[in-house]
């Protein structure tokens, strides 16, 4: 029996869209919180609606962990209104995860940038090499608001509104639809594009998420198709490694044969972890789903529940151990880094500073040897300056020289002086001075 609004109570509305709105909704017969599309088809063409009932159908198909899961979808031919019924992502998207990262000012974490990698390409994988080898789908529209998070941080792909279904390997969407910072450049020269468009959306996020804006901006669309034609954009910030800023260029590549498939960014090293783990937990989600399917059907005994409960308690956190394990392993490399770039950069600190040093000391000995010049020209301005390697005795004896000449000048004085006071003497004793004395 198809399922009608009535079943379903609207509990607030999320958001609107040139597409139609979104609102959180409560499914009346197990009170599971979901959401839906609102999509109102009484104004599209027949071609439109068709295309949009075989993407809806196509959509179902898609059941992948990292992809919003589609429940159902109500046709009311009463309001010619489409309802698309689809998980309740609680973690919000990751545009209002960046608004708050800008708000409180703090950049996100590498490894919570990488996990979102490795996820949304698992999810792309999906799309676009379909495992049951059906059509590739071209999402068309990836942006940090259709990237939702769920209660564990789990990315999940959403929004397929813009999909676009490829029949085969060479088919080439020619629409002009998307989010214009996300554009690819063939899409702003309205050329023939395939999933590699949706490579070039995915690096412009990731790029997002790292620089807390997108790689092109601009006022206006003009001058964005010019920047995005151009392909210029600045380097993520030197917080995040360089193999990042490199696999993120490659994905920003203006050639699209140049950009890495789906494949080739799964295969790379800087995820490659983020990857095996990300599967390993899906087999292990399948594994237990089989195991429910050839459960029997009588209710097992409290204990053996019980026990179920308490080993897969057990495995969880086994498995968050592991995560942690990894997860320090990887920021104790980040730190060793770290730490050698900052000696690097102290031998480079001190090295200046010694010059700096040898420097100022050339400059004093140039300035004393000026000064000592200058000494020398004023005490003998009529001598003949002559530099010696060091303090010899003929540079004393020329030093000296005016100071020796005074003291045999005073030295004269006093012989004089001393043969002045010997004639007076001899004249006191002399007979002519005694007959004067006498006559007195």
């Amino acid at each position: 029996m198809p399922s009608k609004t009535e079943d379903y109570e609207v509990l607030l509305t999320i958001g609107c869209g040139s597409y139609g709105k979104c609102q959180k909704i409560k499914r009346k017969s197990d009170g599971k919180i979901l959401v839906w599309k609102v999509l109102d088809y009484g104004t599209m063409a027949e071609g439109e609606k068709q295309m949009l009932v075989s993407e809806v159908n196509l959509l179902r198909e898609l059941k992948h962990p990292n992809i919003v899961r589609y429940h159902d979808r109500i046709i009311d031919r009463t309001n010619t209104t489409l309802y698309i019924v689809m998980e309740y992502c609680e973690g919000g998207d990751l545009a209002s995860l960046i608004n708050r990262s800008i708000k409180d000012k703090r950049y996100l974490e590498e490894e919570f940038i990488l996990r979102v990698m490795a996820q949304l390409s698992l999810a792309l994988k999906e799309c676009h090499g379909r495992s049951n080898g059906s059509s590739t789908v071209l999402h068309r529209d990836l942006k940090p608001a259709n990237i939702f998070l769920d209660a564990k941080q789990n990315v999940k792909l959403g929004d397929f509104g813009l999909a676009r279904i490829l029949n085969h390997d060479t088919s080439f969407a020619k629409t002009f639809v998307g989010t214009p910072y996300y554009m690819s450049p063939e899409q702003m020269n309205r050329m023939s594009y395939n999933e590699k468009s949706d490579i070039w959306s995915l690096g412009c996020l990731l790029y997002e998420l790292c620089a807390l804006s997108p790689p092109f901006t601009a006022y206006n669309q003009t001058e964005l198709a010019r920047k995005i034609r151009e392909g210029r954009f600045r380097r993520i910030p030197y917080r995040y490694s360089d193999e990042l800023n490199t696999l993120l260029s490659k994905m920003l590549n203006l050639k699209d044969y140049l950009r890495p498939s789906v494949e080739s960014i799964l295969q790379n090293g800087l995820i490659s972890g983020y990857v095996a783990l990300e599967q390993k937990r899906l087999q292990e989600k399948q594994r237990r789903r089989s195991d429910e399917a050839e459960q029997p059907k009588h209710p097992e005994s409290p204990l053996l529940a019980e026990l179920r409960l308490k080993e897969q308690i057990l495995r969880e956190r086994e498995q968050a151990l592991k995560e942690r394990e990894q997860r320090l392993e990887q920021r104790e490399q980040e730190l060793c880094v770290r730490e050698q770039q900052t000696n690097e950069k102290l031998v480079r600190a001190e090295s200046m500073l010694k010059a700096f040093n040898l420097i100022r000391q050339q400059r004093a000995l140039s300035l004393l040897s000026a000064s000592d010049t200058e000494n020398e020209e004023n005490i003998s301005p009529g001598k003949k300056r002559v530099h010696f390697a060091g303090d010899g005795k003929e540079n004393g004896r020329l030093i000296m020289k005016p100071q020796e000449h005074i003291l045999e000048k005073r030295h004269q004085l006093m012989n004089k002086r001393i043969q002045t006071l010997g004639e007076e003497e001899k004249m006191i004793h002399s007979p002519k001075h005694r007959e004067m004395q006498g006559i007195r």
